[in-house]
Parts: structure tokens; C-alpha cells; sequence
């Protein structure tokens, strides 16, 4: 990455006047750590942006967040997130980017696997309401840039891999369902706040979606 949070600088390099040697300040940990300190300041800004972005998209929409405003919702300069991102289409699709943790989800029993999956959705990835997924979902609504990101996303993240581990000929129709289910209950439960659904107990949603969900996925079983 190449941005430091004075634009004309790179980064661990200082200005100096004509004929001003150099003289570098060296950390308390040594010079190693001295040189780490503008790629760790660059980070803690560009997680920021990050973050200011998500709010402003999940606020106005894709459509009316402007760089300007996420700028200044990030206390930071609008040259720098054109700096670290390059456009807002770029910034978009990072600041919605989330990744499953498959790996972590899955277990031999489909019935754990499903309620693993389950949970974490319900309790992390769309509870937050600043989440890169709940972003998404809710920009979706109203943006056709952020819905066919959502589509593609929810292919490749959901689809493509529930499929995979489905030994029947129907495995990629079941495995939308599975994805249809699992992002209805995220958007009726934390976007839409329909009631019965907002206010039910996960115990309960997960007792009662687990046996059906599991059906899709395993149905041998």
C-alpha cells in the first residue's frame, strides 16, 4: 500500500529543506519498529475510511454517499481516500466485502453445521447494524450497483460452496434455498424488523430452522 496521511509524502519518507541532512528518530523498539510505525498510522487510517464508508453507505444509500461526505465522517482529507481507494465503486466494494468462515462452520454432523451457520449469522454477521453484511443487504434495496454485488457475492460465498458439499442432483437449486432462507431471515429479523421475527429468541429460531435447513443440505438424512 502506498498511502501515507500527508499526500505529497511517501510513506516513512520526511521533507527536508536544501542542504538539511536527514536526521531520522528512532523508536524506543529500534530502528525495525521505527520503520513500521507509517505502515501501521496508514492502516489505522485506511480502517477508518473503511468504517466511516460503511456508516454513510448505510445511512444514505450507495447512490447519495459521496467521498466528500466520507471524508469528513473519517476526520481525514477527501484526497486521502481517493488515495487509498481510487473511487467510490472501489471503496464500495471493500467497505461491503465479508468473507464466511466455512472451515470454522463446518463439522461432520450437517445438523451442527446448520446450526453453526445459523448462529453466527444471527448473532455477528447481521446483527451489526455497520457490518459488511448488513451494509450490503441494506444498499441493495435501493442501489443496482450494490445489488448485483450482492448477487455475485452471495453465489461465490454461499451458493457455489453449500452446493459443493451436496451429494444430490438438484445440489445448486438447494443450495439457493439455503441461501434464499438464511438471507431472509437477516433482512426480516435485522433490516425489516418484522416483529415475530425481531423479536423471537435465537434459541428459538435456531430450534425450529435447523431441521428444515438441514433437509436442504443433507437430504439422505
Amino acid at each position: 500500500m502506498t498511502c501515507a496521511d500527508a499526500v505529497t509524502n511517501a510513506p516513512g519518507q520526511a521533507v527536508h529543506a536544501p542542504g538539511q541532512a536527514a536526521q531520522r528518530k528512532v523508536g524506543p523498539g529500534g530502528p525495525a519498529e521505527d520503520a513500521a510505525l507509517p505502515e501501521r498510522k496508514g492502516e489505522r487510517t485506511r480502517r477508518r475510511i473503511l468504517t466511516a464508508a460503511r456508516r454513510k453507505f448505510a445511512e444514505v444509500g450507495y447512490e447519495r454517499a459521496t467521498i466528500r461526505a466520507i471524508a469528513t465522517e473519517a476526520d481525514v482529507d477527501k484526497s486521502s481516500v481517493i488515495q487509498y481507494f481510487g473511487s467510490k465503486q472501489d471503496l464500495f466494494r471493500e467497505a461491503v466485502h465479508w468473507q464466511i468462515p466455512h472451515d470454522e462452520l463446518t463439522t461432520s454432523d450437517p445438523g451442527q453445521t446448520v446450526e453453526n451457520r445459523l448462529r453466527s449469522m444471527l448473532d455477528t454477521w447481521a446483527a451489526d447494524p455497520d457490518s459488511p453484511m448488513a451494509v450490503l443487504l441494506r444498499t441493495s434495496m435501493t442501489s443496482d450497483e450494490a445489488a448485483e454485488l450482492l448477487r455475485r457475492h452471495l453465489t461465490v460465498q454461499v451458493t457455489d460452496h453449500i452446493a459443493a458439499t451436496i451429494d444430490a442432483p438438484d445440489a445448486r437449486l438447494r443450495a439457493a434455498l439455503f441461501s434464499a432462507i438464511m438471507m431472509g431471515l437477516a433482512a426480516q429479523r435485522h433490516l425489516l424488523h418484522l416483529p415475530d421475527l425481531a423479536e423471537a429468541d435465537v434459541e428459538d429460531i435456531v430450534r425450529i430452522a435447523t431441521p428444515l435447513l438441514r433437509s436442504l443440505i443433507a437430504p439422505e438424512m
